[in-house]
């Protein structure tokens, strides 16, 4: 579905429609399409899906110009107003989780209640330097020669070998996402802190991570869950970066939590 807002033209890939609305938002480099098998599962109990592709990500327009993470939270805002939604439970993983931060700390009166899946609100002192180079590589190396990083990034050992087809859903994803759209996202990322904001969010909120996710390790979460009020840690066992990919029991945690049962 395509959504036309006065901060351009963004792609909701929708399941279910009626039902409290779930708006999702995806890691960097991938589009709305990584969720399919979730947000066909909350279809199926009774929620109306939405998953955002973010500006220069999968469909969604981009001006080619520099953004922040507030600015991909506040495109996801003006989605909202554009389909007359008020209020919407959010689910952010990695780069999502981070825009789903600001959304949360900036439009807090859109979030009803929030999930965040391997994220942060802030990658450390190094950030800047840090993603610059990530940036960089993105811009200069061919994306097939980016995959070997990213599989061992975003799932298990033991995920790789028992779910070959998923890991290549994920991978044709990342082929198909521009190279500077993904180094403009990894500089809007090197720019993001808020980490003093947290105290703000004041929607019931769940913390999801991988135990062995080393791209926004246990740390973080941990970090988001002592600062956000009343939060939830929950840890996922042999679990890396991408978990609601690679780990379904997760998706009745997130049901529990914001509203069905587990």
């Amino acid at each position: 579905m395509r959504v036309q807002t006065p901060r351009g033209g963004f792609e909701v890939r929708t399941a279910g429609e009626s039902g409290e609305p779930l708006l999702l938002l995806h890691p960097l480099a991938l589009s709305g399409e990584v969720w399919r098998p979730v947000a066909e599962w909350f279809a199926a109990r009774g929620r109306r899906v939405l998953a955002l592709d973010a500006r220069g990500h999968g469909d969604s327009s981009w001006d080619g110009q520099p953004f922040t993470v507030e600015d991909l939270a506040d495109d996801a805002a003006a989605v909202l107003d554009a389909l007359d939604l008020a209020q919407a439970d959010v689910l952010g993983m990695s780069m999502g989780g981070s825009i789903a931060v600001a959304v949360a700390t900036g439009h807090a009166e859109r979030v009803r209640r929030l999930v965040l899946a391997d994220a942060t609100s802030c990658y450390g002192p190094d950030r800047v330097e840090v993603w610059e180079d990530r940036a960089r590589t993105a811009e200069r190396k061919p994306r097939t020669e980016l995959i070997d990083f990213q599989l061992s990034r975003w799932f298990s050992d033991r995920f790789r070998e028992s779910r070959p087809e998923e890991c290549q859903r994920v991978v044709d994803i990342f082929l198909a996402t521009s190279s500077p759209a993904h180094a403009a996202a990894c500089r809007a990322l090197g720019s993001f802190d808020q980490s003093g904001r947290l105290g703000e969010v004041r929607a019931s909120t769940l913390v999801l991570v991988g135990d062995e996710d080393y791209a926004t390790p246990p740390a973080m979460a941990e970090e988001l869950a002592t600062g956000i009020a009343g939060a939830r840690l929950e840890v996922l066992t042999a679990t890396r970066h991408l978990s609601l990919v690679e780990n379904h029991d997760a998706w009745p945690l997130i049901e529990h939590h914001l509203g069905g049962t587990a």
